[in-house]
């Protein structure tokens, strides 16, 4: 974590020490009283409903050996250690990117539409073999988290792999200017923010703005089948690197076959390496080739990559295989749902072999725009009625869902609720020992009070 002079870091963010003693030393950094470490820095933000602020005193107490303070708020606290600054939020983002710029660390930075936490697990386990690397953890990837998350870098950290995420324009561009990545990786181009962004154009657009503090001469891994990010690169400055399905790409699966233990395949040039991920649906494979063509461009081997795989530690609800109560196998990737990411789970599901019956529980996809209801009934049709055999649908929106399904199902095969209760009361009822759920949708459904039930 950072550790610096108070005198250095008010430098860093163009303030003005105010301290009984300009020598105070800091380590690390807090924007929480609640989970303040002894010596750290406090910085207040302040939002539409909260003002940090009024806790700089608590933070003290607790165990905070300085703070900052904004200088259009009233009432500083006297006696004790006050860097002035402007505004506290963009101090907080030149004090992350000045301290980067002073680490050794090389930088990975990856955005996409989905995937980007699975692919910042995978670069990190194969850089992990070779590299001291640290990663953004959690959803620590906006313009408050990855600046916390560079804080927290250790001064002898060789790799930093950093997740990018935005809710809209002009962030993802901030992020990258902040981090200066040596190499940016863009996992897709789908349908999330639709909302906001308007098309895919337009997201396509959000996603590419990671280049924009990527370093000259920096790599920039995307995937190669997906022409609104191709054309993009045309002519580009960086060193482009393509992966995908097909073998226009500069890395392309040969071979592939999904168990229920993982994810087995291997790639062009090395086809005599067979590879594994511990992580369910062949959609994580082209997450995989990206974290190989970061591994490759680091000079990592093959032996350590194929070791590197294998050792993926996934962070919690994305395709997370559980082994429930009553004999019942679910698949938790409650976290966040999209139409891409949800055919891809489904397509996993219709995949999976040794289960007695199959059944998805599928809830509302949220940000998708105009066309939102058209999303759901197109997931819900596109559903395999000879692989899956049941459709359980959550939310206003999961109505399309079930709509879409009850083109090829039966009445007695499709279910659809508002209420959550009444649909693990069925759930419960028709799965039992020896089937799989598959349990998915946006963060917001909370669909992971589903698969505690069932556990």
């Amino acid at each position: 974590m950072i550790k610096r002079a108070f005198k250095d870091i008010a430098a860093w963010m163009s303030g003005e020490v105010v301290a009984p003693n300009g020598t105070v030393k800091i380590a690390g950094v807090s924007t929480d009283t609640r989970t303040i470490q002894e010596g750290n820095l406090y910085i207040p933000l302040v939002g539409e409903s909260f003002n940090g602020h009024n806790f700089v005193k608590s933070a003290i107490e607790n165990g905070a050996a300085g703070a900052i303070w904004q200088k259009n708020q009233p009432n500083p606290p006297a006696d004790i250690p006050l860097i002035y600054v402007d505004d506290t939020l963009l101090a907080l983002q030149d004090l992350a990117k000045n301290y980067l710029a002073n680490l050794p660390a090389k930088v990975i930075g990856i955005t996409g539409s989905n995937g980007k936490t699975t692919t910042k697990d995978m670069v990190t386990s194969v850089l992990a073999t070779t590299y001291k690397v640290q990663k953004t953890e959690g959803n620590y990837n906006n313009h408050i988290g990855m600046p916390l998350t560079i804080l927290r870098l250790e001064e002898d950290t060789e790799m930093a792999v950093l997740e990018m995420g935005m809710s809209g324009r002009g962030e993802i561009e901030l992020l990258s200017t902040i981090a200066k990545p040596e190499a940016a990786i863009i996992t897709n181009i789908g349908e999330s923010h639709l909302q906001d962004l308007g098309s895919r154009e337009g997201i396509s657009e959000a996603k590419f703005e990671i280049t924009a503090g990527l370093r000259q001469n920096g790599t920039l891994v995307i995937h190669g089948d997906e022409p609104l990010l191709t054309e993009k690169v045309e002519n580009s400055p960086f060193h482009v690197i393509t992966f995908g399905t097909s073998k226009a790409n500069n890395y392309y699966p040969v071979t592939s076959e999904q168990k229920s233990n993982g994810t087995y395949f291997s790639i062009n040039g090395e086809e005599e390496t067979e590879l594994f991920i511990p992580v369910l649906g062949k959609h994580n494979i082209n997450n995989a080739l990206s974290a190989i063509a970061i591994a490759k461009q680091f000079e990592v081997s093959t032996p350590d990559i194929k070791k590197g795989l294998e050792m993926i530690k996934i962070t919690g609800m994305r395709t997370e295989l559980i082994e429930g109560k009553n004999g019942v196998t679910v698949i938790n990737d409650a976290y966040n749902a999209s139409p891409t990411s949800m055919r891809a789970a489904i397509e996993l599901l219709q995949d999976l072999k040794d289960y007695k019956k199959k059944i998805v529980v599928l809830g509302d996809m949220l940000e998708l725009g105009e066309q939102e209801e058209l999303f759901h009934y197109e997931v819900g049709k596109g559903i395999d009625q000879d692989k899956i055999d049941f459709v359980l649908t959550f939310g206003e929106l999961g109505k399309n869902i079930a709509a879409g399904a009850n083109v090829h199902f039966t009445e007695k095969q499709v279910f659809a609720y508002d209420d959550k209760q009444a649909l693990i009361t069925k759930l419960q009822e028709v799965a039992g020992d020896g089937d799989i759920v598959l349990v998915k949708g946006s963060r917001g459904m909370k669909l992971e009070e589903v698969v505690h039930a069932l556990m």
